[in-house]
């Protein structure tokens, strides 16, 4: 990274406060605070752009030193809202609990498990599954298969289809005054009704 030189601050503090970013779940304003007690006086929206320009490099430079995973993996997909879309997390672990890869789709069909599925094979910390572990998704078999035929997947790739254990067993209902389309706001409890 030798375009560090000509920045006001010095090489090692601009990367230790990067990977501090990258590696811990701080904010801007709290690695302010920390560089603060050791008597650096930087602004959080310095850091920002630091992050912004030095994430990217810094990922390419380390991601050829990550962990190879194993070839047993876990794939998981939840909802969140992004920008007021709900929208498909697809995230796919190994057995040591090692994040493979990620992908944030709109659909949740054979094609975006496909796309997720070579995505995460295209890694190069990354193995041919020979167990992957799904939710009841009706996508998932159809995408495996036709990866098989492909050749882009194990023929030997066993797919185990799990029921979710997020939840804990735990029943969910809907919150009073959540529509069915609203299927984010859950509540553990049922509803209480007053008559």
């Amino acid at each position: 990274m030798g375009d560090l030189k000509g920045r006001h601050f010095t090489g090692e503090v601009i990367l230790w406060t990067a990977r501090s970013d990258l590696m811990f779940p701080v904010s801007y304003r709290d690695l302010e605070l920390m560089l603060a007690d050791r008597s650096v006086a930087v602004d959080h929206t310095t850091i920002f752009r630091w992050i912004q320009v030095y994430a990217a490099e810094l990922e390419k430079q380390l991601r050829p030193h990550v962990r190879l995973c194993n070839d047993s993996w876990r794939v998981d997909k939840t909802y969140i809202k992004v920008k007021g879309r709900c929208m498909y997390l697809y995230r796919a672990v190994d057995s040591r609990s090692q994040t493979i890869d990620f992908l944030l789709n709109a659909k949740r069909d054979a094609a975006s498990a496909k796309r997720f599925f070579r995505k995460a094979l295209g890694q190069l910390h990354t193995v041919n599954p020979r167990t992957i572990t799904v939710d009841k998704n009706a996508a998932y078999p159809k995408a495996t298969a036709e990866m098989k035929q492909d050749g882009d997947l194990w023929r030997r790739s066993r797919l185990r289809r799990k029921r979710g254990k997020s939840a804990g067993g735990a029943r969910f209902y809907p919150c009073p005054g959540s529509t069915r389309r609203d299927s984010l706001r859950m509540c553990r409890r049922p509803p209480t009704y007053l008559i």
